[in-house]
């Protein structure tokens, strides 16, 4: 984790910020860095799709809004696998796609689980009348979402074991 530190440190006193985003990389610094920009362009496209779908396709039928989200759930997540497998994640310990994309969709089900589950807490804690509960929730559910998403991702689908 050391080299992952100065790698970075190197590239920020030289002024190098491209290499930030250009080129492949194993330093999970610099990964953790650009998933930012992968994670945040997903959600983007989770809710997007999902308000859409809610309040365009769907009419505003609060029976469709788990349709709705979903599809959008679905949506954020490829787009989140393609560039993450494209730009972050060179190298997988798996060899078949779809199996990986299984895998990935697997982990990213467990942070939806996650959120849901921190989402249910806060409302418990915090109790559902006031709307601070929701903000709360949202951000912490996120980011540890985020973080479970990233990690389990680069250990247990492209993590290289050591020879």
């Amino acid at each position: 984790m050391a080299d992952n530190f100065q790698e970075v440190k190197d590239i920020l006193r030289e002024k190098k910020f491209g290499k930030l985003f250009v080129g492949d990389t194993e330093n999970t610094l610099i990964q953790f860095f650009r998933y930012l920009f992968v994670g945040g362009l997903a959600t983007v496209v989770d809710w997007g799709v999902s308000a859409l779908l809610f309040y365009t396709v769907f009419g505003e039928k609060q029976s469709l809004a788990i349709a709705a989200n979903s599809i959008s759930f679905v949506a954020g997540l490829i787009v989140n696998y393609v560039i993450s497998t494209f730009w972050i994640f060179k190298t997988s310990k798996v060899e078949n796609r779809f199996v990986e994309f299984l895998g990935f969709a697997a982990i990213g089900l467990v942070g939806l689980f996650m959120t849901i589950g921190i989402t249910k807490l806060f409302q418990v804690w915090l109790g559902d009348k006031t709307s601070l509960f929701q903000i709360i929730a949202k951000v912490v559910s996120t980011a540890a979402a985020f973080f479970w998403n990233f990690f389990a991702r680069k250990i247990l689908l492209y993590t290289k074991k050591a020879s």
